[in-house]
């Protein structure tokens, strides 16, 4: 009766196989989410970088006051200069940690294609957006939307791209194996 009892060893078996494939599935998920989380993450942080609240107006607020903490001499000019300079920094610096989070991304994703081009992947992505950020910044009040802006922003992404490339030698750069970096 055991073994033809209505199919119950394979029902069984298809218990275990269905189980299984649950747990792969879940880890593959939590794998997901590791690898891209911080990506998006990141991507919604630089969104929210471009409200309102983080305008010139407002970050002069911050910046005016701590210049003149630590430099009680300085010059109105020169608080404009530093922080236009804090401000062109901070375009560069987070679409560097772009392109990081990018190539991290992708050089990890389980799509063949995205792993051999994640130097060209994170490129486009950092590129991408580059320019739908300033885009959406030219519908936020006290912003505008620069070509300067996006090009430091491409700029910063692609010099961690480039910096991680070299780091990590001309055997993982697959997809510009014809450009020496």
């Amino acid at each position: 009766m055991g073994s033809s009892f209505c199919g119950f060893p394979l029902f069984a078996a298809s218990s275990q196989a269905s189980a299984k494939s649950l747990s792969i599935k879940t880890q593959s998920i939590r794998e997901r989410v590791w690898r891209y989380g911080p990506l998006v993450l990141w991507m919604a942080l630089i969104s929210v970088a471009s409200t309102n609240g983080f305008s010139a107006m407002n970050t002069s607020r911050v910046v005016r006051p701590f210049l003149l903490w630590l430099f009680p001499d300085i010059s109105a000019e020169r608080i404009q200069l530093v922080h236009l300079l804090i401000r062109k920094g901070a375009h560069f610096t987070e679409y560097a940690v772009l392109g990081l989070l990018a190539a991290r991304a992708f050089w990890n994703s389980s799509h063949d294609l995205l792993r051999r081009s994640w130097f060209v992947a994170g490129l486009l992505l950092v590129i991408a957006h580059a320019l739908v950020d300033e885009y959406h910044q030219s519908f936020v009040p006290n912003r505008s939307a620069s070509l300067v802006d996006c090009l430091i922003d491409v700029f910063g992404g692609l010099t961690a791209l480039v910096v991680l490339a070299r780091f990590r030698g001309p055997k993982k750069v697959d997809s510009c194996d014809s450009v020496q970096l």
